[in-house]
């Protein structure tokens, strides 16, 4: 239950894409305080809605992947994911492929579980989560140019021990647990 919002939204007066690569654009927007009146800059990272799957065996186990990120400069341990593609015709779909490409498992069966903001404060984009039921390894990995992933079987009991003591770290990958968790609780949908 949400309360009445008191405060008012910024007004933009004017926007600038900055820097446009593959994988985001960087837009300046120039905004106006509704409380102050002054004028300020904000950049904003333009990006397409993320997916990401959490593919759980018959046997209680996560199919997840450790892969090299190049942000901290290590190897994490995430469930598979990616982008929503332009030519994938839902987030649903998106996320099966990437399952499939970057572990080789999958499933008919996919729950979604919800969507979040990954950061509100400088982005606009989704992420969209997804269950995937009973995986079984059915297919070969499918990389594109700039990603190679190593699948590890980890116990869903595992989960929480490895959340707490950092060997998962990414904050979208933690998020699906949760989401995860409210389903199975019968908290969500």
């Amino acid at each position: 239950m949400s309360r009445p919002v008191k405060i008012r939204p910024w007004q933009r007066l004017d926007t600038e894409m900055v820097y446009t690569c593959r994988v985001f654009s960087l837009r300046r927007d120039r905004s106006r305080s509704p409380r102050t009146g002054s004028d300020h800059d904000f950049f904003v990272l333009e990006a397409c809605d993320w997916v990401n799957v959490l593919p759980l065996t018959r046997d209680g186990r996560v199919v997840m992947v450790r892969q090299y990120r190049h942000g901290v400069g290590d190897f994490t341990l995430e469930i598979p994911g990616g982008m929503v593609d332009d030519e994938d015709p839902s987030p649903l779909v998106a996320g099966r492929r990437e399952m499939v490409e970057e572990t080789g498992w999958d499933s008919d069966t996919l729950i979604e579980l919800g969507a979040v903001h990954p950061n509100p404060a400088i982005q606009g984009n989704r992420l969209h989560t997804f269950a995937a039921l009973d995986v079984e390894n059915v297919h070969e990995t499918h990389f594109d140019t700039t990603e190679e992933t190593e699948v590890e079987l980890v116990p869903l009991d595992d989960v929480p021990r490895l959340v707490a003591t950092g060997v998962i770290s990414h904050a979208l990958v933690i998020s699906a647990f949760y989401l995860f968790d409210l389903w199975r609780n019968g908290a969500r949908g």
